[in-house]
């Protein structure tokens, strides 16, 4: 069963989970798991999708959370560990979140000391450094950039308040390969190398884009397994949910209108702007199934949004036939980064979320209407 073969019975728009190919990813990160004696994570900021979560949580050992809401989430539904970090927590969230997480990673000492005395004895503490070195491909998303307010730099490192902290996070990466990774470990272990032998873990954070295909596989399990050695047997913790959800679910839309302004423009029943938001802040041109660049194929088009935004605009693309109203465009990659981002801006109606299981079901997991956008003013 293929989403082609679903199509008419989807109303768009529609979030569309493929479960095979999600465990076919999930297998390679098992591998990875097993090979390297590491843990793997799933980064909620980046792929939650609790429908899922009973097969992703067979094989990843947890889930990161950014805060209380996301540790709440994944200690209700996904039911493994919980490693929590925020930029800063809140003085009235606190006690429910160290009850909740496994792990908690500080952004600074100034908050390591202030929950220092709750925290101790009851959850493993961390703080989170910045070796001031990415290869992140564009600013927005560099956590190591200049004045980032991600962790603590070299600078400012008290080695006089490690007294209680049992692991170090670092996260310098952003749809990265393992060759990036390496550049990035041997400044991390110049700045924050003397520190290691003291801690009993070390979170690599995430960025990692293990799914993609060419991905170095081998030698990332080559740089885990001697940083292990090196720091005998140290725990290894990656977050990831870009790799997780990566090429695994399509979001299908339904042309409303073909319009002419010197070029063709079709309109669309969903929104780069509310729907897709990473194709504007990134920015990047989603793949869309049997189209092409413009010109590649005989018939061009801009794709719009169905917003109020000027700039809500998908992009151009051209196809072997004439687009129709009515007709449904399948745009690929759309697991990660795209609900858990949604809004409900223009009154915009938010896809649905489904999911065409392994044996050819198609569940439709949840419909959104009036009320969601109603709920959130």
């Amino acid at each position: 069963m293929s989403v082609e073969d679903i199509l008419d019975r989807v109303a768009t728009p529609c979030y569309l989970l493929e479960e095979k190919l999600l465990e076919k990813n999930l297998k390679l990160l098992d591998y990875i798991q097993k090979e390297a004696e590491v843990d793997i994570l799933l980064a909620l900021k980046g792929y939650s999708f609790p429908a899922s979560f009973e097969l992703v949580s067979k094989y990843l050992k947890g889930c990161c959370a950014s805060g209380l809401y996301e540790a709440k989430l994944a200690k209700e539904e996904f039911k493994r560990e919980v490693h929590t970090y925020s930029p800063a927590f809140k003085e009235e969230e606190i006690e429910e979140i160290i009850t909740l997480s496994d792990h908690l990673v500080f952004n600074s000492f100034s908050q390591w000391k202030k929950y220092r005395e709750r925290a101790l004895g009851r959850v493993s503490c961390g703080i989170r450094v910045n070796p001031e070195f990415s290869v992140a491909p564009i600013e927005l998303y560099n956590p190591c950039g200049v004045y980032s307010r991600f962790g603590v730099t070299k600078k400012e490192f008290r080695e006089e308040l490690l007294d209680g902290i049992e692991g170090l996070h670092f996260h310098a990466l952003c749809e990265e390969s393992a060759e990036s990774l390496e550049k990035v470990l041997k400044v991390f272990e110049k700045k924050f190398g003397k520190f290691i032998p003291q801690m009993e873990w070390v979170n690599f954070g995430g960025g990692h884009h293990i799914t993609k295909e060419g991905y170095n596989i081998e030698k990332l399990i080559s740089l885990l397994k001697n940083f292990r050695e090196k720091y005998n047997g140290i725990k290894i913790y990656l977050e990831l949910g870009e790799a997780v959800g990566w090429q695994t679910g399509v979001l299908i839309t339904r042309v409303l209108d073909i319009i002419r302004n010197d070029i063709e423009i079709a309109i669309l029943d969903t929104s780069a702007e509310t729907h897709m938001p990473d194709t504007l802040a990134m920015p990047y041109r989603p793949d869309i199934r049997y189209s092409g660049e413009v010109g590649e194929k005989k018939y061009s088009y801009r794709l719009g949004g169905n917003s109020c935004l000027s700039g809500d605009i998908i992009g151009d693309y051209s196809f072997d036939k004439p687009l129709k109203i009515g007709d449904k465009l399948i745009i690929e990659d759309q697991m990660h980064y795209t609900f858990v981002k949604n809004t409900t801006f223009n009154g915009i109606r938010l896809p649905s979320l489904a999911i065409l299981r392994k044996n050819g079901k198609l569940d439709i997991i949840k419909n959104f209407g009036y009320e969601e956008y109603r709920r959130r003013l």
